[in-house]
């Protein structure tokens, strides 16, 4: 495996940061996930700009322009020969010393790793997740932004352990109004009376790249799609629900809280928009060779 490293590429055992980077000691850093199928990286315009504006709303200067940085992604998977698999984009503030201060870390440090990746297993796309809601709360905006994907996900470890603890595939987080906001790594979404809906971006939600190709594809299908705030009685009584995430995709939620969604068993719209996503990522995006 080649990982890349501030303009070099190493092999994994031997691809190291410094033990005084920010990124480590303090979570000081923003990163991205990224997906790529049959020699095509899907959506990685809007996985860079998402990376900017991470990183402009914590006052960090990534060191290369954006042409550089996809340029030098799409090198890092054709060094690791893989044309199906997913990157890790991740921008430190860059080594520096104990104090909390930024401004003592004079250069930030850029990490891209490609490999293989498999979140679910194959039968839960099939049959469907099982979810709990979580005690930890989203961190509310006042605190620090949802809309910033930072190195600091310690909130959604904790709520991550909470569902495994629960014998669940993921756990539904809400905000400090009591409103769904996502789950620990996946935007959420259900299927009323033949509408889509999820919960909006103020209620605590990443603005996920995939959650913004499901909008799409639902204006292709003329579906109908709105952003409400987003009850767990809005999800019991659901016909359909399904998450959505770069590493996840679209997955199909048939329970929360013990309370069967639907009839328990992936619904029609939640498998007609599968299916419709996974050819989008087969014949579109940005191509490695």
């Amino acid at each position: 495996m080649k990982i890349y490293i501030d303009g070099e590429f190493h092999e994994k055992e031997h691809a190291k940061v410094s033990v005084f980077d920010h990124g480590l000691l303090y979570g000081d850093g923003v990163f991205e996930g990224i997906r790529f199928y049959n020699g095509r990286v899907f959506r990685l315009e809007e996985h860079i700009d998402r990376l900017y504006d991470s990183a402009r709303a914590i006052c960090l200067d990534i060191p290369l322009d954006k042409p550089a940085l996809i340029a030098t992604t799409i090198e890092t998977i054709r060094r690791n020969e893989l044309r199906d698999g997913y990157v890790r984009l991740v921008v430190t503030r860059g080594d520096g010393d104990l104090g909390l201060n930024p401004a003592l870390c004079p250069k930030a440090t850029i990490i891209i790793i490609a490999a293989k990746i498999t979140l679910y297993p194959a039968d839960n796309y099939e049959n469907g997740l099982m979810v709990v809601t979580c005690a930890t709360r989203r961190i509310p905006h006042g605190a620090l932004s949802p809309m910033v994907k930072s190195l600091n996900y310690l909130n959604n470890v904790l709520a991550k352990i909470e569902a495994a603890n629960a014998g669940a595939g993921e756990g539904l987080m809400l905000n400090e109004q009591g409103y769904v906001a996502e789950c620990t790594g996946d935007n959420i979404f259900l299927v009323k009376r033949g509408r889509l809906f999820t919960p909006p971006i103020a209620s605590g939600a990443l603005a996920g790249v995939t959650r913004g190709v499901v909008f799409e594809m639902a204006a292709e299908a003329g579906i109908p799609i709105s952003e409400p705030d987003v009850t767990r009685y809005d999800l019991f009584t659901a016909d359909e629900c399904f998450l959505t995430g770069t590493a996840a995709e679209l997955i199909p939620v048939v329970t929360l809280d013990r309370r069967t969604i639907g009839d328990g068993r992936p619904g029609p719209i939640t498998r007609r928009l599968m299916t419709r996503f996974h050819e989008l990522t087969q014949t579109t995006g940005t191509v490695i060779d």
